[in-house]
């Protein structure tokens, strides 16, 4: 009895986790400050959060993809029982590079992909030679083309349950011209979709600003304690 009551009082305080950790990987040009609000949801889910940064302009994704060992290392040094990824944009290619070239963790379970240009993006295809956009993007930035011989075109599927989320609502009209369908304003809704993907849902945001949207929050969080995507919301579809 007493046993019992101490666990109540540290449940009632907050003291107690979830032995799940929670690594979380920004896109091009971001830092962790765009992944904050989905760290503070996740933390009050009772998860162990590695909200991860990395100097996305300066190297190439196989480079950068070196951030995802390093993350799992973090995570490691608190003895989760699971290792779950959450991934905006660039941050999707990050994971799906790391483990083209590495086994499987043992520990990893579910990965969120948001607004991944897992085929590439057109928006690379017309500006990648132009100045400015080398600039703003980098090495990685000029890897993200939806060309045959693109880098993201050379990775194999992840061998964990991957849910992707797809914005069709442009942040970025100026870019409308370059597609043909449904779009976040830099990546389309067909190029975020992955063959293995476990389930899959399009939410009415724009690319840039995803993981801040609270529906997104929630559509994550259903994922990593279910494994599926919530299926009553009314901005979202799964076709």
């Amino acid at each position: 009895m007493k046993l019992l009551i101490a666990i109540a009082l540290l449940l009632s305080q907050g003291l107690v986790y979830a032995q799940e950790c929670v690594v979380l990987l920004h896109g091009l040009g971001r830092s962790t400050w765009s992944m904050r609000q989905m760290e503070n949801a996740l933390h009050k889910q009772n998860y162990i959060v590695i909200n991860q940064n990395y100097l996305s302009r300066e190297k190439s994704i196989p480079e950068l993809a070196d951030i995802v060992g390093e993350s799992l290392a973090l995570c490691d040094k608190k003895k989760p029982e699971a290792i779950h990824f959450v991934t905006h944009s660039l941050g999707g290619i990050l994971v799906r590079a790391y483990f083209n070239q590495h086994p499987p963790h043992p520990l990893v379970k579910r990965i969120v992909m948001l607004g991944a240009p897992n085929h590439g993006s057109e928006v690379v295809d017309k500006f990648k030679n132009s100045w400015w956009f080398k600039w703003m993007t980098g090495p990685a930035g000029q890897q993200l083309g939806t060309d045959n011989n693109a880098f993201v075109r050379s990775l194999r599927p992840l061998p964990f349950d991957v849910g992707i989320v797809a914005g069709n609502s442009s942040s970025d009209p100026w870019f409308a011209a370059l597609f043909s369908g449904a779009n976040d304003g830099k990546v389309s809704v067909e190029s975020t979709k992955l063959p293995e993907m476990k389930d899959f849902i399009q939410v009415e945001n724009g690319h840039t600003f995803m993981a801040n949207s609270r529906n997104v929050i929630n559509q994550v969080t259903a994922f990593l304690a279910t494994g599926h995507f919530m299926q009553n919301q009314n901005v979202a579809s799964r076709k």
